[in-house]
Formats: structure tokens, sequence, C-alpha cells
């Protein structure tokens, strides 16, 4: 995975920050009752000179009351300075707001998370344990439904299954996110498709084969192309790659439009597979010529 997948992980919950108390909840954490979830500043320094700064820092408020802060870290590899640092994070930012805290940390990996879930020994009878979400325990998001209640969910639980062997499995998740985040602004929808093409990319081409497979069948199931049915499976698909290609590059003109309508099927299928991995317009109607 890119590096950069970090800050595009961390984005995820910048949109929605109560995407993270949805996660604890899906890790079975009992939460304080609260009204909202709100960020603060991630500098978790104390008075010392140490500098300590955390992905993000978020709070469950329940009135006017901070009920639980939580302090969230992307780890993409081991990091053997984090057993440190992340017990400073946590009694830190305890310290400074008067609240409980927990850490929650998002791998990639399960060979990380494992890593990562370690209970941290900070002398006799002192310990700290992060709750931890990788792969092997992100929850299983395919229900339509259920993805556009959560986009924010959605799309990570294709980043995070996105390696997994089910290749249909992978595709299957990564469809319905594709599906629902195409509803949301065009900004945020594309930054979505992106991220979720850059999770399968290793299981390229068949993954994208499948993928594309699934995003044909939601002309049945998703709601905004429901009125495709109508039109035949043929034009259904006409339109809904015209949707995909809209998420991905902008608005498509006449001609474009024209020219995809008069497209052969298995033209059609390929521009399909094509728009998943090309970087410009033109290089996805390339199929096309």
């Amino acid at each position: 995975m890119p590096s950069y997948i970090h800050e595009l992980l961390l984005l995820l919950f910048r949109n929605r920050s109560g995407a993270v108390a949805d996660l604890l909840r899906e890790l079975d954490v009992e939460l304080p009752e609260y009204d909202d979830v709100h960020a603060e500043s991630s500098d978790l320094s104390n008075l010392q000179p140490a500098e300590y700064r955390a992905d993000q820092v978020l709070f469950l408020v329940h009135g006017t009351q901070k009920v639980l802060g939580v302090i969230l870290e992307v780890q993409l590899g081991r990091d053997e300075d984090k057993p440190y640092t992340w017990p400073a994070y946590i009694a830190n930012l305890r310290a400074r707001h008067r609240c409980p805290v927990c850490l929650l940390v998002i791998t990639i990996e399960d060979a990380v998370a494992r890593w990562a879930e370690r209970t941290l020994e900070l002398g006799p009878g002192t310990r700290c344990t992060p709750w931890v979400v990788g792969p092997s325990n992100m929850p299983v998001v395919t229900e339509l439904k259920d993805a556009k209640e959560n986009v924010e969910l959605a799309v990570l639980s294709a980043i995070e299954h996105g390696q997994s062997e089910d290749i249909l499995l992978a595709a299957r998740i990564a469809s319905t996110a594709i599906v629902a985040s195409a509803d949301i602004d065009a900004e945020r929808s594309r930054l979505y498709h992106d991220l979720i093409l850059i999770s399968l990319s290793e299981h390229a081409p068949k993954a994208f084969e499948m993928t594309m497979n699934s995003l044909f069948r939601y002309e049945y199931k998703s709601e905004p192309l429901r009125s495709l049915v109508m039109k035949g499976r043929a034009e259904g698909r006409v339109e809904l790659v015209c949707k995909l290609l809209t998420t991905r590059f902008g608005p498509l003109n006449d001609a474009v439009q024209a020219r995809i309508g008069s497209a052969q099927k298995e033209q059609i299928e390929a521009l399909a597979e094509r728009l998943l991995t090309a970087q410009t317009l033109e290089e996805a109607l390339a199929s096309l010529s």
C-alpha cells in the first residue's frame, strides 16, 4: 500500500467524526451516553520538551461534558516507539480533559494488528491495551442499506478487505461501497472511489472484473439506479458506466455520452473494466476506439 494511504484513511474520520463511535461500537466497546462527536487538537504534548502528536483526537460529548476521548492512530507498519508513546498520549489527554480516554488503532494488515493489540506492560500491575481494527475484525459491509447509512464505514470495510484472499468477497464489499458513495457530494465520492480502487490494486484485473460484475447487479438494488432496470440491462449498463465515469472524472459532455451510448456491448464491458484503473477520462475511453 502507498504511504499516502495513511492520510486518506484519516480523511474518512475527518469527514465524519461519528464513524469513530460506530467503529468502537462494532468492537463491542461500551460507550457512555453522548450527543455528539467532535474533533480537537491532536497535540498531546505536556509541559515537557518532548512532543507527542496523535493522528487524530475526538471526543464524545454529552451536553457540555466530554464523556470519552478517543485517540485515533493509523498504523501501516510496526513502530517500536509506539508502545512507549501511546500510553503518554492517553495519560496526557486524560489529565488535560479530566475524562476517560481510549486508543483506537486502524491497521490494514493482520500482522500489524496483532502487533498493535498487545497489552502494553507499563510496570508492575500497570497495563494499557489499545483497541485495534484490522482485516480480521473489520465489519463486512455488503448490504447497500447499511453502506448508505454509514458510507465511511463501508469504504473502510472495502479498504480493510481489499486484499482478502476471497476475491469475490472483496469485490462485493468494494462494489457496495462504490454504489453507496455515488450519492454523496462529488468531491468525497471521487476520493472514496479512488481509495477503494487502491485497496483492490494487487488483485487486478480479476478483482476489478468481479467488482464491475457486482456493480452491474446493483442495477436492481440501488435506489438511485432503480430506474435503469426499466430501460433494459444494456442501456442500464451504459448509464451505470456513465455514472461511474462522472464520479471519477467529473461531468461528461454530450459528445462523450453519445459515444458511449453508441458503443457495442463488448466495448461497454471493456470500458467498465478500464475505468477502474484509468488515470484520465481519455485513457478510460480508449477501449471505445
